[in-house]
């Protein structure tokens, strides 16, 4: 008679610590240690924050197909972190994702209000980013730098559902989790999520910085208060579409604005 498997153990305080270090290595906090290192390098350039740019989204290849090939393969590179994030959180009771606050009990309900905190959170951030390069304390930045091609559209808006749930899944839905198992309180939680947000878009510059940092704070707070994390990602998703695609028009239509800064 085969013996039973010994039952396991809940994780240590020591262990979790461990894991968190190590998914944020492979995924967002990696991010912020190159963000933290491009700032320093911009920084200390002769060239002003204002008159240098950052660009997102941009061609990996001059043939289509390769640049294609490339930007998929991306994205799929930004997503195994969070199926490895899934694979750690996963119960096996319904909910099988209620730890990552995703239940599917208000499909449109997330909906609406990720459409609603897309348009609150929008034109604020718009106005940060503005402010920022008047001050000099911000890099142009250029969310899509892609060549023109029949998949362009349709890679930016994968490109936009992939930052909306990689940040919002790991720093939000994962940290919050494993935080409160170390006994960490709600406001610590919401702080340090927010903190590592703005900290892995400091490549933009410090308007960037202050506007994910505010924007992680309101989405903590919406996460510590209602526990959907869907109603985050749809907004980011949303966000994050209409700046990809909308950048183009935009920076044709106001160059001033949105265009890239002249050479000094």
């Amino acid at each position: 008679m085969t013996a039973a498997p010994p039952p396991s153990l809940p994780p240590t305080p020591r262990r979790i610590r461990a894991e968190v270090l190590i998914v944020l290595g492979l995924s967002l906090g990696m991010s912020a240690l190159y963000a933290i290192v491009n700032i320093i390098n911009r920084a200390t350039r002769d060239v002003p924050l204002n008159q240098q740019t950052a660009s997102i989204n941009v061609s990996r290849d001059q043939r289509e197909i390769f640049d294609l090939l490339y930007q998929l393969l991306g994205i799929t590179a930004a997503l195994v972190p969070v199926a490895l994030v899934v694979f750690l959180l996963w119960q096996p009771q319904r909910p099988r994702l209620g730890r990552l606050g995703i239940d599917g009990a208000r499909s449109w309900g997330d909906l609406r209000d990720g459409i609603g905190l897309a348009a609150l959170i929008g034109v604020p951030g718009l106005f940060i980013y503005l402010g920022g390069r008047e001050l000099g304390l911000t890099v142009t930045v250029i969310p899509t730098d892609l060549n023109a091609y029949w998949w362009t559209v349709p890679v930016l808006l994968l490109a936009a559902l992939r930052a909306g749930v990689v940040e919002e899944v790991i720093a939000v839905g994962y940290l919050f989790a494993r935080l409160r198992e170390l006994g960490w309180g709600p406001w610590s939680i919401i702080l340090t999520s927010a903190l590592l947000r703005g900290t892995y878009h400091l490549y933009q510059g410090v308007g960037g910085f202050v506007g994910n940092v505010l924007m992680g704070i309101v989405f903590g707070w919406l996460y510590q208060r209602f526990g959907r994390l869907l109603p985050l990602v749809i907004a980011h998703t949303l966000l994050d579409a209409v700046i990809f695609v909308g950048y183009p028009w935009a920076a044709a239509a106001f160059p001033a604005l949105f265009g890239v800064p002249a050479s000094p």
